[in-house]
C-alpha cells in the first residue's frame, strides 16, 4: 500500500522579537555560544555509546525499574478510572497522596509533609510562606537556585554567607537580625557535607529558623535512609526539611515538612501548591512503593558509600582537586566553559558520561564536569572509570586547574 504524503504549507514566520529582548539574548547568550562554546550547546555531548558508564544521573540507589515500583505503577494505571486532575490542595484526607505524605512525615520524624510537583516547587513554596519583607533569609552561597528563588518570591532580604562557614553566618545574623537560615545537607554541585550541627546551634542561639534541603541525602544517609538530619540526631531541632524526590527516589516530585498546625495555612498560601495540578495516581503509587524500597536499602546505601570512597580516592591519587567534597557527587572543576567541554569530551570519548555544570548553576569561570555515583555500578565499571580518569589526567593536568592552585594557596596561607 502506497502512502500519499499531503504537501503542507510552511508555517507563517514568527513575529520579530523586540529590540530590547534581541539585545539581551546577544549580551547574555550569543557571545557564549559563539566564542566559548564554538557553536555547540555546552550541556549536550555525544549520545552514550553501548557499554558507556553513566555517571550523569541522580538515581543513587539504582531503584529505576525495581519490580515493586513498576508493578505499583501498573496497578494504579489499570485501576485509575475515576481520578480527577486538579490542584493538590483540593485532595481530601482519604486520597493516596495524603497517605504518602503521612508516611513520609513518619519516616523523616516530622509532624506533617506536603507533596509538590518538584523539589524546585517545594523550595519556592516553602520560602514564600515562611519569610516576608521583614525576614532576613541567610543562604549558603552554594544553596540550590530554587531556595534563592523562594527568598525572592517572599520579597525577603537575602544574604549569602560563605559556603559551609558557620562563623560567617553568625556574624551576618548579628548584623541583620534573626531570620531563616537555608542550607543543603549535601551540596548538589560539589558533594560537600553541610556542618549541620554547628548551623543548628547558631540558629538556636540567635532565635532563627532553619530550612535543610535534603535532596541529595534523603535515601542515602541516616537510619533507613531518613537523611542527614536523622543521621546526626537533629531532626527535632530542624524547623523544615525539603527534598526533591527526583534523586534517590528517582521520581518526579518534591516534598517539604512542616508542623501539623500549619497545614491549612500552607494549603491556602503556598502558590506552587495552589496553582499546580496534583501528581497523577500512578506517580503517587510509584513513590509510595519507592519509600518501601528505599527504607529497606541498607545494602545499597553501603555499596554507594563504598563506591564513593573508592572513586574519590582514585581521583585524588590521579591528581584531581576534589577535596572540597566528600559524598557521591564529585565535581571535576575545570574552570572555564571551554575547558569543561574539553574535559567532558575526553571522558565521553573513553566511555564515561558525566554532566557539565556551568553558570547559572555555578559561578562564572567555575564550570565543571559533575560525576554522580550509584549503588548499581559494577566492579568492572568502577575499574573503567578509574582508568579513564588516569588517562584524562595525563592529558588535562588537573593539578594545574584554577581550583587546584587556589587550594594550594589556601593550604600555604
Amino acid at each position: 500500500m502506497n502512502v500519499v504524503e499531503i504537501p503542507r504549507a510552511a508555517p507563517p514566520a514568527e513575529p520579530s522579537l523586540p529590540p530590547a529582548l534581541a539585545r539581551r539574548i546577544e549580551r547574555e547568550f550569543a557571545a557564549r555560544w559563539r566564542d566559548q562554546w564554538g557553536g555547540r550547546f555546552i550541556l549536550h555531548g555525544q549520545p552514550p555509546r553501548a557499554g558507556a558508564v553513566r555517571l550523569d544521573g541522580n538515581d543513587y540507589l539504582a531503584v529505576t525499574g525495581h519490580p515493586a515500583i513498576v508493578n505499583a505503577q501498573i496497578r494504579a494505571l489499570r485501576a485509575d478510572t475515576e481520578s480527577v486532575v486538579q490542584s493538590g490542595v483540593f485532595l481530601l484526607d482519604h486520597h493516596p497522596a495524603r497517605a504518602f505524605e503521612k508516611a513520609m512525615a513518619a519516616w523523616l520524624g516530622k509532624e506533617d509533609a506536603f507533596l509538590c510537583q518538584s523539589g524546585y516547587a517545594a523550595n519556592l513554596g516553602l520560602l514564600q510562606i515562611i519569610a516576608d519583607e521583614t525576614t532576613p533569609v541567610y543562604l549558603d552561597s552554594l544553596a540550590h537556585m530554587s531556595l534563592w528563588e523562594g527568598a525572592r518570591a517572599a520579597k525577603a532580604p537575602a544574604h549569602a554567607f560563605r559556603h559551609n562557614d558557620p562563623v560567617h553566618l553568625e556574624r551576618m545574623i548579628a548584623t541583620h537580625g534573626p531570620g531563616v537560615v537555608v542550607v543543603d545537607s549535601v551540596y548538589s554541585t560539589t558533594g560537600a557535607l553541610c556542618p549541620l550541627r554547628e548551623i543548628v546551634e547558631i540558629v538556636e542561639r540567635t532565635g532563627s529558623m532553619v530550612v535543610v534541603d535534603e535532596s541529595h541525602s534523603m535515601g542515602t544517609h541516616g537510619p533507613a535512609g531518613a537523611g542527614l538530619c536523622a543521621q546526626l540526631g537533629l531532626t527535632h531541632r530542624v524547623h523544615f526539611i525539603t527534598a526533591s524526590l527526583a534523586k534517590a527516589f528517582a521520581g518526579r516530585a518534591g516534598l517539604f515538612t512542616a508542623p501539623a498546625s500549619m497545614r491549612h495555612y500552607i494549603q491556602i498560601s503556598a502558590y506552587p501548591n495552589i496553582f499546580s495540578s496534583s501528581l497523577l495516581p500512578h506517580e503517587i503509587a510509584g513513590l509510595a512503593a519507592t519509600l518501601d524500597v528505599v527504607r529497606a536499602a541498607d545494602a545499597e546505601r553501603g555499596r554507594l558509600h563504598a563506591h564513593t570512597r573508592r572513586v574519590r580516592e582514585a581521583l585524588a591519587d590521579a591528581g584531581y582537586p576534589i577535596a572540597h567534597g566528600s559524598e557521591q557527587i564529585i565535581a571535576l572543576e575545570a574552570g572555564s566553559e571551554p575547558a569543561a567541554m574539553h574535559l567532558r569530551d575526553v571522558f565521553e570519548e573513553r566511555g564515561v558520561i558525566g554532566a557539565i555544570f556551568c553558570a547559572p548553576a555555578t559561578s562564572r569561570n567555575r564550570a565543571m564536569l559533575r560525576l554522580t555515583l550509584n549503588a548499581g555500578l559494577t566492579g568492572s565499571e568502577l575499574d573503567h572509570v578509574e582508568q579513564v580518569a588516569r588517562e584524562a589526567a595525563s592529558l588535562l593536568q588537573p593539578w594545574d586547574w584554577p581550583i587546584a592552585r587556589r587550594q594550594r594557596a589556601k593550604a600555604g596561607a
